[in-house]
């Protein structure tokens, strides 16, 4: 597959976006990176001011009423060619992902003027985190799993899900590639539940057979897509009446998939991160219902309509994996 480049407005670190918890389908490969949305495998890395991109394999745009809404109109086939569409497509559906239309450069400037801890944290960083703008039922499902849980392990078991219930992309260096199940896989029987007991899942297995199929009974993809259309706490009201989705979990879906970039999910992470905002979080020993909104609040009026965004960024910020870069290592073929 050949190689296609997309200028940046602003450098991008691509490492702590794609490896930093918001997205659990990607892996590094010395410069570059592989990993899967939208039916499609990926491999990108930066080059100088650009997105070089390759597709390695694809699945053909979605029909299924209850399989991914990807948030690019449907494109017109090619005829001719190893891609199965247009390049415009490929390009479209990056740019969404990545939100490289946003201008990252001015949000952080605004952020730096709002909190001196923000410019602690970034002060000495000239690349970007960006929020990536995902699809619905993977991010749903790979946070219902992210429960007490850390980054590795939510990745395990989002590959699970994958290869035990999607469909193959496609095989590259004997590793097989598969896109995320559809709403009507993960509720396909009564048997799914002890099924991911078995795979590992706990008690998360439970809570996946049936946020799927209530899901289903409210209307599949098309009322979670509904959501967009209510307001931020209207949405999360909905999202938190699922099975396994408490206030944090319906945060994170609101800010990585339903595009209300002022949610605030609130973790370990965060409470620490909170310290400097609010307090007299030191002084708590748990978190509760009223502690929680009132560190999203606080947030909020900091970092105004884009408070997840900058608590995106400040999250990645505290990770121990970012804090001390060491040499990449080349993988070896299996």
């Amino acid at each position: 597959m050949s190689k296609h480049l997309i200028k940046l407005k602003w450098p991008i670190n691509l490492k702590q976006t794609l490896l930093g918890g918001q997205s659990f389908r990607w892996s590094q490969i010395e410069d570059h990176f592989i990993g899967i949305f939208a039916n499609i495998v990926w491999k990108i890395k930066t080059v100088e001011k650009t997105l070089s991109y390759e597709v390695l394999g694809e699945l053909p745009y979605p029909t299924d009423a209850n399989s991914l809404r990807i948030k690019v109109a449907k494109p017109k086939k090619l005829s001719k060619g190893k891609l199965l569409y247009e390049q415009k497509y490929y390009e479209q559906l990056i740019t969404n992902y990545f939100r490289l239309d946003s201008n990252l450069t001015e949000d952080y400037t605004l952020w730096i003027e709002a909190h001196k801890h923000f410019e602690s944290k970034t002060s000495k960083d000239h690349t970007f985190i960006t929020q990536l703008d995902q699809e619905i039922v993977e991010t749903l499902f790979s946070f219902i799993c992210s429960q007490n849980n850390h980054i590795s392990r939510i990745s395990s078991l989002v590959e699970k899900l994958c290869t035990n219930y999607g469909e193959l992309i496609c095989s590259i260096d004997g590793r097989s590639f598969y896109n995320f199940p559809s709403l009507e896989m993960l509720a396909k029987d009564e048997k799914m539940e002890v099924e991911l007991r078995n795979l590992g899942f706990g008690y998360r297995a439970k809570y996946i057979a049936k946020a799927a199929n209530d899901i289903l009974s409210k209307g599949g993809v098309t009322w979670l897509d509904s959501l967009t259309k209510l307001s931020y706490t209207e949405a999360h009201e909905e999202l938190i009446k699922l099975p396994g989705i408490g206030p944090k979990v319906g945060d994170c879906i609101c800010l990585m998939a339903l595009n209300f970039l002022e949610a605030v999910p609130v973790d370990t992470h965060i409470i620490q991160i909170a310290q400097h905002y609010v307090p007299e979080v030191t002084k708590v020993k748990s978190m509760n219902l009223k502690l929680y909104r009132k560190i999203g609040d606080t947030f909020r009026s900091v970092y105004g309509c884009k408070a997840g965004v900058a608590q995106t960024v400040l999250f990645c910020k505290e990770l121990s994996m970012f804090n001390e870069e060491e040499p990449v290592k080349k993988k070896k073929k299996k």
